[in-house]
């Protein structure tokens, strides 16, 4: 039993009052850390006018560079998997071959500079700097088309798509195939501000983008999009404003709603359905029951995911599980990053450095979280049929989530245009295939020319 003379009680009294000064002093520094680094420079109008369109050049000081690689070299591992493959998530050595790589060889000032070569901007809309790239071809009737990515994507995963479609002529196709291309950062992700308050989900983001396309002078304008830009590119053409022309997706929302209630109960598979469809079937039952954890979180508590903003190891296993392994629709990634292809399924198109220049541009802009808030601000069944009646071209890739049937997607989308399943490609088909990704957005669009 302690002592409690006067002059203990004293020094108690002191040494509890430092160490909560301290403690003080230290939350206080934790509250102020610096949540928005500087990633980029904004040229603003004479005006002060935030809705004109305002150039921007991507400029991460050397000073963040260093500080990452610091905390990718201070990461706490923890104990090897207890099985021999992936079954449990990222496995220790994939992460740890990444990590060395990323803190001792990887170079961001080549991504930078890849950023730069493109027109870039920034501007307000309903009250939030939206950063896009636009590339304008010199082709006469090039089509304006808005292009938009999805998680755990960015404006990164269409480089390789840009020139293609802009200068058809160079890669085979005529100029009468040629784009103007705008492509956005989604909000909360990127260059793009991160939401302060709630109501930024997909639709809310798809009438941003009319917004955006009118206020670039284009009366007439298409879209496309994948994953999450599939969502908002569907609900756009649901709104369906009278300046869009139609769209074209290659992650199609097609399932009907019998199929899908069938589905989230985790019911056998209906009688009566056609080869392709039961394959469909297949690949969505194998996807609900095993691969969807990822969605739950950051649909359901995406706040909670602190690591993402801490620690560069934390942001790159969670930006590459998608609950899948080795399989699809992740599958290229984990080609990429490991070298080689995996479980029969290739890289393509896709480098290791090419995802790392997209982990990087999360950790950079601090938006692994703000990111994640999209799916809770997301309200639609991503894969109930669209029910949309705009013209509608689909590219159902065979590494998707599931390849969409097109007795399916004929009764989602009314006006299918084009639809075709490619023999190559998966989730992130511009990133993996661009050539063949490319192709499908010429023809799909195609008729919207006539």
């Amino acid at each position: 039993m302690l002592n409690d003379t006067p002059e203990s009680s004293s020094r108690r009294h002191f040494v509890g009052a430092a160490a909560a000064a301290l403690a003080a002093g230290s939350l206080s520094r934790l509250a102020f850390a610096d949540t928005s680094p500087a990633t980029g420079i904004v040229t603003g109008p004479a005006t002060g006018d935030k809705t004109a369109l305002r150039p921007f050049r991507v400029h991460v000081p050397e000073s963040q560079l260093t500080e990452m690689r610091r905390r990718i070299k201070a990461t706490r591992w923890p104990d090897r998997e207890t099985v021999p493959d992936e079954s449990q998530g990222i496995q220790l050595a994939t992460l740890q071959g990444l990590a060395q790589h990323w803190a001792t060889g990887y170079d961001w000032r080549k991504v930078e500079a890849r950023l730069n070569s493109y027109p870039q901007f920034v501007t307000e809309i309903d009250g939030l700097d939206i950063h896009f790239i636009h590339v304008r071809s010199r082709h006469d009737n090039a089509m304006p088309l808005i292009v938009t990515h999805g998680w755990p994507g960015s404006v990164i995963e269409q480089f390789k798509i840009i020139d293609p479609l802009v200068n058809p002529v160079a890669y085979g196709a005529t100029a009468s195939d040629a784009f103007h291309l705008v492509i956005p950062s989604l909000p909360g992700y990127g260059f793009s501000a991160r939401p302060a308050t709630t109501g930024w989900g997909p639709e809310r983001t798809a009438r941003a983008w009319v917004t955006l396309m009118k206020r670039l002078g284009y009366e007439r304008f298409a879209s496309q999009g994948g994953d999450l830009g599939g969502i908002v590119t569907n609900i756009m053409a649901r709104q369906a404003p009278p300046e869009l022309m139609g769209i074209h997706v290659n992650f199609p929302a097609s399932v009907p709603a019998e199929i899908l209630k069938s589905l989230t109960a985790g019911n056998a598979m209906p009688a009566g359905l056609s080869d392709e469809e039961r394959h469909a079937y297949e690949q969505l039952s194998a996807n609900f029951k095993k691969k969807r954890g990822y969605a739950t979180e950051m649909g359901t508590r995406p706040q909670t995911l602190y690591g993402l903003a801490d620690s560069p190891v934390a942001l790159a296993s969670w930006l590459l599980d998608h609950g899948d392994g080795y399989g699809q629709p992740a599958a290229a990634l984990s080609a990429a990053v490991l070298g080689h292809p995996v479980n029969g399924h290739s890289s393509g198109a896709l480098t290791r450095d090419d995802v790392l220049d997209d982990i990087t541009l999360y950790w950079l802009t601090n938006t692994g979280i703000s990111a994640a808030r999209f799916y809770w601000e997301s309200h639609a069944n991503f894969f109930l049929a669209a029910d949309v009646n705009v013209p509608a071209a689909v590219s159902a890739f065979p590494g998707e989530n599931y390849q969409a049937p097109r007795s399916w997607t004929e009764k989602a989308y009314h006006d299918l245009i084009y639809f075709n399943k490619p023999e190559t490609g998966g989730h992130f088909a511009a990133w993996e295939q661009p050539m063949i990704f490319a192709h499908e957005v010429r023809a799909g669009l195609r008729p919207l020319r006539a």
